[in-house]
């Protein structure tokens, strides 16, 4: 089956979530281990201790944060997996309406992408 990563991108230093999207996202997460789909995931702490190696023509630089560029940051990312790409989109599309519906004064970008297996396109 097809597995796929899902990542919270947001603006960093908005404050910490309402108790109800935690409360909410429990339940949704916990309903997903149950049935398999949900394989590993987690929230991630902010920038300010992020490391970042760069590789820019052969070169290798540090860059520790914060980074004063950054306007949004990944805050949380997840390990999936489902019968169908379709069944993925559908399933990612409930987890931004929790953040919609629980904390709707912030914007919040919910990414998914399908993990690679090999050099084959997705679907292959």
């Amino acid at each position: 089956m097809p597995r796929f990563m899902g990542f919270v991108r947001m603006e960093e230093g908005i404050g910490v979530p309402p108790q109800s999207l935690f409360d909410a996202m429990d339940v949704f997460i916990g309903e997903r281990a149950a049935n398999g789909s949900f394989l590993d995931g987690g929230g991630l702490f902010g920038t300010e201790d992020a490391v970042n190696f760069v590789v820019r023509r052969g070169e290798i630089t540090r860059v520790d944060g914060p980074y004063a560029e950054g306007k949004e940051v990944v805050g949380g990312w997840s390990l999936m997996e489902y019968a169908s790409l379709e069944e993925a989109v559908a399933d990612q599309q409930l987890f931004a309406e929790l953040h919609a519906k629980h904390w709707p004064e912030v914007t919040v970008v919910s990414t998914l992408r399908q993990v690679s297996e090999g050099p084959d396109a997705p679907g292959d």
